[in-house]
């Protein structure tokens, strides 16, 4: 049972309701944005190669900056950061509305020419920034929710995320159905705006943060993080697993909406988008009301079965209501898993380093998911959906997987999925497991109070600013 909350308390909660709701307000625009354009780039190309290109290379980019965007969510208070993210994104969407009027849709839609990859480029530049603010807000948890709250904060986090969900998924559909993708970008344009000004109203109370010049560790890059990674044991062994399961979700990535957009139209694969979504919502708000339970390593391992058992299950006939059943508990599982990650984190982490841990973890475990969406992407369009399409494909596995037009495509999810089933097991039996099991055990919960004022070698403090 968690204790009553002091005044100050009371206060920084409300703070971090506050930067909850504008997250929202920047995730649903991004990601409404981002659905539209994968729904576009399949729909005028009929290519899973272009959606698994476009997904892999965000996945990419989100890897090469993630170790950055730690040192800066590090080096810089919360809300700055937070500001740097919405002009950064808002500049890319109104790069991308210039390209659009620049060139007619006959051109933009050629994705072996250069303006398809300029405009769509542009959009995943302005939604990989927005991990910037992401990294940014795992760390305000730590600053502004106590201890015993903090894995309720990161299912709300995780509720926030899946409302996001729902309503991008249900207007991207029916935005590029109804609207095209002009005004899509338009709109995208406009509710990233209102969610820079909404967020200069919005206090985050911080002390001050440490100005390091670590010319022993760069903060800068892999080497900086990996000492305060190091010094917790199995921490690296999580993150590595992570990356793993990642390496296997790459599949998921890259084939889950063309396997969708097969069995259902634009808009109504957003509107069961928007109703499976209610999934996230409701796996957040379980880990809101219970907690994740005395040892979240064992709770996101669980969550990793769960996840493998889906994934060879959801797609083994090719009935919609099937698919749209995995997906629900699919996007159910993910806010768990998530909220597991980010409180081991945050309990056996000092806060002055957080950001980098987050934004190293976000770089390694996000690199294995472009290498599997670049290699099954082509994989499927020339291989699978092929050889399943084939007399020798269905003698094969039509006893396993039926009939239909996305055979290829199942034959991809069920493959991934039992590779992801062995690693969960090995993860069980590995001495990293119990040992990460102990360090958060063990732990106390960092102080953010004295964690922001603590210098690092060669470092200079900013003055502290008022709560």
């Amino acid at each position: 049972m968690t204790a009553p909350l002091s005044a100050v308390e009371t206060s920084r909660m409300r703070a971090f309701h506050q930067v909850l709701g504008n997250t929202l307000l920047a995730n649903v625009t991004s990601s409404f944005l981002w659905f539209a354009l994968t729904f576009w780039a399949y729909l005028a190309t009929q290519n899973v190669l272009a959606t698994s290109i476009i997904g892999g290379s965000y996945m990419l980019l989100v890897a090469v900056f993630g170790v950055v965007f730690g040192a800066l969510v590090d080096h810089m208070k919360k809300k700055a950061v937070m500001v740097l993210s919405s002009l950064i994104t808002l500049s890319t969407y109104l790069g991308a509305g210039a390209i659009y009027l620049l060139f007619p849709e006959s051109v933009l839609v050629d994705w072996g020419g250069p303006w398809f990859w300029v405009f769509a480029g542009l959009i995943l530049v302005g939604g990989v920034v927005e991990n910037l603010r992401n990294i940014a807000l795992s760390t305000t948890v730590t600053l502004l929710v106590p201890s015993d709250r903090r894995d309720r904060a990161n299912g709300l986090v995780g509720t926030v995320q899946g409302v996001a969900f729902i309503v991008t998924s249900v207007f991207s559909g029916l935005s590029i159905g109804l609207l095209g993708m002009g005004w899509t970008v338009v709109i995208a344009v406009v509710a990233t705006a209102s969610a820079l000004a909404h967020l200069t109203f919005v206090s985050i109370p911080e002390r001050g943060v440490t100005a390091a010049n670590e010319a022993v560790t760069p903060a800068f890059t892999f080497r900086g993080v990996l000492p305060a990674i190091r010094s917790v044991p199995g921490l690296l062994a999580l993150i590595l697993f992570t990356t793993l399961n990642n390496l296997v979700g790459g599949v998921f990535m890259a084939l889950m909406d063309p396997y969708g957009l097969t069995l259902f139209t634009v808009e109504a694969w957003g509107i069961v988008l928007a109703v499976t979504g209610t999934g996230f919502i409701l796996g957040g708000a379980l880990v809101a009301a219970r907690g994740l339970g005395r040892n979240p390593v064992r709770t996101l391992l669980l969550v990793n079965v769960g996840v493998a058992v889906l994934g060879m299950t959801f797609a083994i006939r090719e009935w919609w209501w099937l698919y749209a059943l995995g997906i629900f508990v699919f996007m159910m599982l993910m806010p768990v898993a998530e909220a597991a990650e980010q409180t081991v984190i945050q309990r056996v982490v000092p806060f002055h380093t957080q950001g980098r841990v987050f934004g190293f973890a976000a770089s390694v475990e996000s690199a294995a998911s472009p290498i599997s969406a670049y290699l099954i992407g082509p994989l499927a369009q020339f291989g699978l959906i092929p050889f399943m399409r084939s007399d020798a494909g269905e003698r094969s596995f039509g006893w396993l997987l039926g009939g239909g037009e996305a055979r290829g495509i199942a034959l991809a999810f069920v493959a991934a999925s039992a590779l992801m089933l062995l690693i969960v097991i090995l993860a069980f039996a590995s001495p990293q497991y119990r040992r990460l099991s102990r360090a958060y055990a063990d732990a106390p919960p960092p102080d953010p109070a004295d964690a922001t004022v603590v210098p690092v070698a060669g470092a200079v403090r900013q003055p502290d600013a008022a709560p």
